[in-house]
C-alpha cells in the first residue's frame, strides 16, 4: 500500500506534464555536452566562466588527491576538517573580507543551516517569495513567525517589518525592575529577511543598498544568498553585494557555493567571528555531516585564484550576456528583464515549454523547460544560462532555433 501511493505520486506527476527525469551525461561539460552519443550546445548549466573543464583546476584536483586522498572520512569536528580547508577557508575571508568562513558540502545544506541555526523560535522570518527551495523548506521547518514578501518589493517588506523597538515611556519602580528585564530579554525577537542577490528562476537582482537601509532602519538583519552571483558580479567577482556598494558588515550572514561560476561543487557561509563560531556549535548540518573533500577543496583555491586574476573570463561572460540581449529584443522574444547569465524566456503552459524544449533538442540545443512546482503555474518557461565558453555564432543560432520553435 505505501508503495502504492508512491507510485500514483509519480503516475499523476507524469499525467500532468510535469515528471523529471536526469539525463546522463557522457563527456565533461563546457560549451558542449554529450548525451547518448549526440553532441549539444548547452545553455542550460551554470558554468558561467567555462572553468568547470580547466586544466589548471584538474591539476589541482589531480594534486590534492594526491596530498589528502579522495574523501574527508569524518565531520569536520572529528577527523574531516584537513588544513586544505583551513586554507580555503581563510582564502574565502581574504577574498571577500568576512571574519570567519564555514563549508558545507552544498548550498541547500547551508541554506539549511543559516535559517535553522540563526532564526530563534520567537524571531521573525521574512523570504522573498521568489527565494530557492532550500530557503523556503528551511523556512517552513521555523516554529515562529514566517511570511513571504512579494519578488523584489520593498514597500512590501516594510510593511511586514516591525517598526522599531522603542523604550517604553513610563518609568518602573525599582521593585519591578529586575522583573520586567528579564521578561524583555525572555521575550526578545529579531526581524530576518532573506533574499537572493541573482534569482535563479528570473535572473534578477533586489536593490540590496535600500534593502540594507531598510533592514537597518527597523533593526532587521539581511541575510543573503548569493549563489548565481558569486565570481560573476563585483570586482574580482566578489559577489552581488559589493557590486551594489554593500560592505561585509552590512550583511548578517552571506551564503554562496562553489558549483556555479566556480565549476566545482560545495559551499560556504561567511560573516561575523561571532556568528561562524555560533553555527560552528550549533549548525547540525555542519556538525553531522561528512566534510567537504580535501581534494575538492584545492580545486576551490585554484579556482578562486582564476576568478579572481583572470578577468577575461567576465568580460567574455558579459559580451554574450549583451548579443543575447540585443538579438533577443530584435527577435522580439518574451524574455524576463534581467541583466545577468540567466536569462528566462517565458512560454506559458508546461506541455509547450516542453514542445519547445524538444524541438531545439533535435536541432542541437541543449535547453532545458522549467516547469511548476519550480516556478509557478502559468510560467513555465526556458531557462538560458550564458557562459563565458560559448560563442557569438552559438547564441546567433540558439536565437533564429528559438525563433523557429515559437513560431510553430
Amino acid at each position: 500500500m505505501r508503495l502504492t501511493r508512491l507510485q500514483q505520486a509519480v503516475i499523476a506527476r507524469q499525467q500532468a506534464g510535469l515528471l523529471r527525469q536526469s539525463p546522463a551525461i557522457n563527456t565533461a561539460q563546457g560549451r558542449l555536452l554529450s548525451v547518448k552519443g549526440k553532441a549539444y550546445l548547452n545553455f542550460s548549466g551554470n558554468d558561467y566562466l567555462g572553468l568547470a573543464n580547466s586544466k589548471a583546476l584538474q591539476a589541482a584536483l589531480t594534486d590534492g588527491a594526491g596530498r589528502y586522498g579522495v574523501g574527508s572520512t569524518g565531520s569536520p569536528l572529528v577527523t574531516g576538517y584537513h588544513s586544505a580547508h583551513a586554507d580555503l577557508s581563510a582564502q574565502l575571508a581574504e577574498w571577500l573580507g568576512f571574519e570567519r568562513v564555514l563549508l558545507f558540502s552544498s548550498g541547500f545544506a547551508a541554506n539549511q543551516t543559516m535559517l535553522g541555526s540563526l532564526a530563534a523560535d520567537n524571531d521573525l522570518l521574512l523570504l522573498d517569495k521568489l527565494s530557492h527551495a532550500s530557503l523556503i523548506d528551511a523556512a517552513l521547518q521555523h516554529k515562529g513567525r514566517f511570511k513571504r514578501f512579494l519578488h523584489n518589493d520593498l514597500t512590501a517588506l516594510a510593511r511586514l517589518l516591525p517598526a522599531e523597538s522603542s523604550a517604553d515611556s513610563h518609568c518602573a519602580d525599582s521593585q519591578n525592575l529586575e522583573s520586567q528585564i528579564a521578561e524583555s530579554q525572555s521575550a526578545e525577537s529579531h526581524s530576518l529577511v532573506v533574499t537572493e542577490g541573482v534569482f535563479s528562476m528570473d535572473g534578477d537582482s533586489p536593490d540590496l543598498v535600500a534593502m540594507a537601509k531598510l533592514c537597518a532602519e527597523r533593526d532587521a538583519a539581511l541575510l543573503l544568498d548569493d549563489a548565481h552571483g558569486l565570481g560573476v558580479l563585483g570586482e574580482e567577482g566578489r559577489g552581488s553585494w559589493y557590486a551594489q556598494g554593500l560592505k561585509p558588515t552590512d550583511l548578517y550572514c552571506y551564503m554562496a557555493n562553489f558549483g556555479k561560476a566556480l565549476g566545482v561543487g560545495g559551499a560556504f557561509l561567511a560573516g561575523s567571528k561571532i556568528l561562524i563560531d555560533y553555527l560552528e556549535q550549533f549548525g547540525r548540518h555542519y556538525i553531522y555531516s561528512t566534510a567537504l573533500s580535501p581534494a575538492l577543496c584545492v580545486a576551490i583555491s585554484k579556482s578562486i585564484e582564476l576568478v579572481r586574476t583572470e578577468q577575461w573570463r567576465r568580460d567574455k561572460l558579459n559580451d554574450n550576456i549583451r548579443l543575447f540581449q540585443g538579438l533577443a529584443i530584435a527577435a522580439g522574444l518574451p524574455c524576463l528583464p534581467a541583466h545577468g547569465a540567466i536569462q528566462a524566456l517565458i512560454v506559458g503552459e508546461s506541455e509547450q515549454a516542453m514542445a519547445v524544449s524538444q524541438q531545439l533538442r533535435e536541432q542541437g540545443i541543449w535547453l532545458t523547460a522549467i516547469r511548476p512546482p519550480t516556478v509557478p503555474p502559468g510560467t513555465a518557461r526556458l531557462r538560458i544560462t550564458l557562459s563565458a565558453s560559448q560563442q557569438p555564432d552559438d547564441i546567433e543560432y540558439l536565437i533564429k532555433m528559438l525563433q523557429q520553435a515559437l513560431e510553430c
